[in-house]
């Protein structure tokens, strides 16, 4: 099985968990003299086996992410690592950027009035060049991930 199947598989799992959790909290209780639409108990016993085989899936994928060079003295972990801090970095500039965006409204001409301490110019320009980075290294990690075998148990 190649990495981005099992990536695949695990987020499958990942829905399945969720969808479980629902089905639970829909039929662990009825009103008195009402059957539940499922099992109950069928559905907490199906839990730890999807939760065993997400587990053992996360397992394998991180030891194969860890063992697989991304470029020389990279390994793929260091590259999700990289690809991770360009999101947060992202995410908080824009953050910064939007928070400007938001117009303040002054009733009166003696009501202090508010000024931006950064240039916006430059703070989307880091933005967009953040954005073209995290998708630049993205496709490369993307691109492995369909060309590296998991490893197996």
């Amino acid at each position: 099985m190649k990495l981005a199947e099992a990536l695949i598989l695990r987020a499958d799992i990942r829905k399945r968990i969720e969808q479980l959790r629902n089905r639970l909290a829909a039929n662990i209780q009825v009103q008195e003299g009402s059957d539940p639409h499922e099992d109950p108990q069928a559905l907490l016993e199906e839990l730890p086996r999807l939760v065993r085989e997400f587990t053992d899936l996360v397992k394998r994928i991180n030891q194969t992410n860890a063992a697989t060079p991304f470029e020389p003295g990279v390994t793929l972990t260091d590259a999700l690592a990289e690809r991770d801090a360009l999101a947060i970095e992202r995410s908080v500039l824009t953050s910064a950027i939007q928070s400007v965006a938001q117009p303040v409204n002054r009733y009166m001409r003696s009501e202090l009035r508010s000024i931006t301490t950064v240039n916006l110019g430059q703070l989307q320009k880091q933005v967009d060049d953040l954005a073209r980075d995290y998708r630049e290294l993205d496709t490369r990690i993307q691109a492995m991930n369909w060309a590296v075998d998991l490893i197996e148990d």
